[in-house]
């Protein structure tokens, strides 16, 4: 389900790029540091969506049907007398997905900037709701519980960074990078407790929308040396957070949900950093690199307090959150011989949670103490590479990785837990020029993860739980991971590129666990080609295929003494995709440029169960999800430095997701989607170049 979501994601915003960006906005956009050459540019218009599409509006607030602005510019001026560049630029300024930045660089000596983006993320669900008070930290449950229009919630982060740069002297140079970034809105959110109640045996839930209203700062702060040999960069880095609201208030509500107001927020919290890192030639064939650190976090808010949640005596008004982080990493590389390159590195992390252990409620329930429990984490990883070149052009790469993690425990503890655990890889890689059109590598990767021994779960009365499952990231396991590549130009104006990567996980070898995940397996296969029928016409076209599956067993009221009760049962959950698309560029003439992208992805979510033993149980149904996309432009110029643009961008999302079509609040809240949603967006606009 989560690939399904990424692909989403990634997917709207290329449809939007390719569909409003101009086709020079690479160059509109250089980074800063890399100077834009060309000319200045500025492009006017209008587009117009004929449909609602709030998946293809998600990040760029092109929801509903309508009009939109399409604004963007490219302002660059040089000095030659100085060597000074000024350079403004501005990407979809009329859109909710702005871009803008400024900035004014002497090359070889100073610079600085100013940009601004905001980045909005519209609640793809449209939201039926009684709850009053939407988009502030108090709201109203709604009596008796309703179901009326609806409400639409989203979030919006406004980004403001700042940049100077300066050579200082011999081969000193500053860098200094603030970032302050606002983020306001409202999210899904809800309360709620586990168990049987009215609305169904998974408990009682209200909708109760997050309201958010934060600003975030960072601060980096970098000194670096740059000699022959000897390369160097240490600084500062901090974050701070800062939230508005620190609890949600709620009057009304079901009886047995009532006294859980206010609900606590993300408190504020800060973090800061000092660091040196750098690398050091000692020979022409031999160089070592190095990092130290120094971080400290700290989460002092005050605690959310009110009429229901008191505070226990002794522990103070806040948290007193405090989390020391240390890290070294020394790297080397040399090549002693021509032919053979020999590199090793070492890093050690302790993050010390320095937090104070204190009780803060005297529970009913067996499965904990009331005690907070910190989570302090120290990691050493160790790698070792040989690399040798053999005749007939071939290379063989081989290593040996290992990484050790060693945690903290809690007394009471409601799952199995080891305090360390260890893996090792072992990784060998052949590749092969086999002729200078085709190229090919094949690497094999071997893991073994086990570490100390088990200890016990553990209730508050002392008794030994039941110990049955072992925590995904703690439990042993052995990983085998196969990839090849291989890129391939027959033809001068023809490239292919093929690859397969494929991993395998087994959870059941080592321990004999019959609970649990038992089986992992991934595998990807990708084949892309580009073909150039003449300099004015190129094509692309590209093929993807993967699947990510799992397998685990389950048992419903295990005992005390680790006997499983009835049923018992096995699933596989698995997500695949089918990915294809096809890409056109061509300059027929000398004032017509055309483009066109299209792509298809199939996704699949399986969630298959089967009863090992007692009553059979049915499995969740499949999930489907397709999103089809076509964008093509047309790019005329009328006269030398100015022209018109078209744009027409097709998608279309569908999907029989079911996870809240049935889905009710006790409140009586819903959350809904088109299953169908498809727009048809249409853009021109006018650009104008000058020097």
């Amino acid at each position: 389900m989560n690939t399904r979501k990424a692909f989403t994601k990634t997917g709207m915003a290329a449809a939007l790029l390719a569909a409003l960006a101009p086709a020079d906005a690479a160059e509109m956009l250089a980074p800063y540091g890399q100077l834009n050459t060309a000319a200045s540019e500025a492009s006017a218009g209008l587009g117009y969506a004929d449909n609602d599409g709030r998946r293809f509006g998600q990040y760029n607030g092109i929801s509903r049907d309508g009009f939109y602005g399409l604004l963007d510019f490219s302002l660059v001026k040089r000095d030659d007398e100085t060597g000074t560049w000024l350079g403004g630029f501005g990407r979809n300024v009329g859109l909710y997905n702005r871009q803008l930045r400024f900035e004014h660089t002497r090359q070889g000596d100073w610079g600085y900037f100013v940009e601004y983006n905001r980045i909005p993320r519209l609640e793809p669900y449209s939201i039926l709701t009684g709850v009053s008070g939407i988009g502030s930290n108090n709201l109203t449950m709604p009596a008796p519980p309703t179901s009326p229009p609806s409400a639409d919630l989203k979030t919006v982060r406004d980004n403001i960074g700042l940049g100077f740069d300066k050579i200082l002297f011999g081969n000193w140079d500053l860098q200094v990078r603030f970032r302050n970034e606002e983020k306001d809105g409202t999210r899904v959110f809800a309360r709620g407790t586990t168990g049987a109640g009215p609305v169904g045996s998974f408990g009682q839930f209200e909708f109760t929308p997050e309201p958010i209203n934060s600003t975030t700062r960072q601060l980096d702060v970098k000194i670096n040396y740059t000699g022959t040999d000897l390369q160097l960069a240490g600084g500062y880095y901090g974050t701070m957070y800062n939230n508005q609201y620190n609890g949600l208030n709620i009057a009304g509500g079901l009886a047995g949900l009532s006294t859980f107001t206010p609900l606590a927020l993300p408190p504020d919290n800060h973090s800061h950093q000092l660091y040196l890192s750098g690398s050091y030639g000692f020979t022409p064939t031999t160089r070592g690199n190095f990092k130290v650190a120094y971080a400290q976090a700290k989460q002092d808010d005050a605690f959310v307090t009110g009429v229901n949640v008191p505070l226990s005596p002794g522990i103070g008004n806040n948290l007193m959150g405090k989390v020391d982080t240390k890290l070294a990493q020394a790297g080397i590389v040399s090549t002693p011989i021509p032919k053979l390159t020999l590199s090793a590195n070492l890093r050690y992390e302790d993050r010390d949670d320095k937090t104070p252990v204190l009780l803060y409620l005297t529970p009913a329930l067996t499965t904990t103490d009331g005690a907070n429990e910190p989570r302090s984490i120290r990691t050493t990883t160790a790698k070792a590479e040989a690399s040798y070149a053999l005749p007939q052009y071939f290379r063989l790469t081989g290593g040996v990785d290992y990484e050790e993690k060693k945690r903290n425990t809690s007394p009471v503890r409601i799952v199995s837990f080891r305090e360390t655990t260890d893996e090792t890889s072992y990784r060998v890689e052949l590749r092969r020029m086999m002729s200078e059109t085709l190229t090919g590598a094949l690497s094999y990767v071997h893991s073994e993860r086990g570490g100390s021994p088990w200890v016990l779960t553990t209730v508050t009365g002392g008794a030994v739980g039941s110990n049955l499952i072992a925590p995904i990231h703690l439990a042993d396991r052995d990983r085998d991971k196969v990839r090849l590549s291989v890129n391939w130009t027959p033809v001068d104006p023809l490239t292919f590129g093929f690859y397969v990567d494929a991993a395998r996980d087994d959870y059941s070898t080592r321990d004999g666990s019959t609970i649990g995940p038992m089986k992992g397996k991934y595998r990807n296969y990708s084949l892309d080609a580009a073909y150039s029928f003449t300099d004015q016409w190129q094509a692309t076209a590209w093929y993807t295929w993967n699947e990510t599956k799992a397998d685990q067993t389950t048992c419903v009221g295990a005992s005390s003494t680790g006997v499983c009760g009835v049923p018992t049962y096995s699933s596989t959950i698995s997500n695949r995709s089918d990915s294809v698309g096809f890409g056109l560029r061509g300059k027929p003439s000398a004032a017509l440029q055309l483009g066109a992208d299209l792509s298809y992805t199939d996704i699949k979510d399986d969630y298959e169960q089967a009863t090992l033993t007692g009553a059979a149980i049915d499995s969740v149904p499949a999930i489907t999800t397709r999103l089809t996309r076509l964008n093509l432009f047309a790019k005329y110029a009328l006269q030398k430095n100015s022209g018109i643009r078209l744009d027409y961008v097709f998608d279309r999302y569908s999907t029989n997701d079911w996870t809240w079509s049935t889905w009710v609040y006790a409140d009586g809240s819903r959350l809904r989607e088109d299953p169908n949603q498809k727009v048809n967006f249409f853009g021109v606009s006018y650009y104008y170049k000058w020097q």
